[in-house]
């Protein structure tokens, strides 16, 4: 099974950009589609933006669609999750996932997670 490690969270302010990195090993990156979620304090965790294997195919949230983009390099086994013009909503521990379906939006979808990289938005 793929092992996925997130990196890249920190606190910004609202309006920021920010960059989030999910470094892959143990398992062929490119045999999975992959996904972002996020959970906020006291709430559940949510989709965020999903990716296809080659990266051609993505999808988004309607709550980011516009602001996020998602992308992949295979070679480096690594996905991205750019993000522009941050909310203070928006702070939350971020996850990357991978599954074998592609443009999943349902956790269950997934069978493999990272630890998590937490965003602060200051606002």
């Amino acid at each position: 099974q793929v092992q996925l490690v997130e990196s890249g969270g920190r606190l910004v302010q609202a309006g920021d950009s920010l960059k989030l990195s999910c470094a892959a090993s143990g398992h062929p990156f490119s045999n999975y589609a992959m996904g972002w979620f996020r959970q906020a304090p006291s709430k559940e965790r949510e989709f965020v933006a999903a990716i296809g294997w080659s990266g051609e195919s993505t999808f988004y949230a309607d709550s980011v669609n516009g602001r996020f983009t998602v992308s992949r390099d295979n070679a480096k086994s690594t996905l991205y999750l750019q993000m522009n013009n941050l909310e203070g909503k928006e702070s939350a521990d971020y996850y990357c996932a991978a599954s074998v379906r592609v443009n999943a939006t349902m956790q269950s979808c997934y069978d493999a997670w990272g630890p998590g990289t937490r965003v602060t938005v200051s606002s």
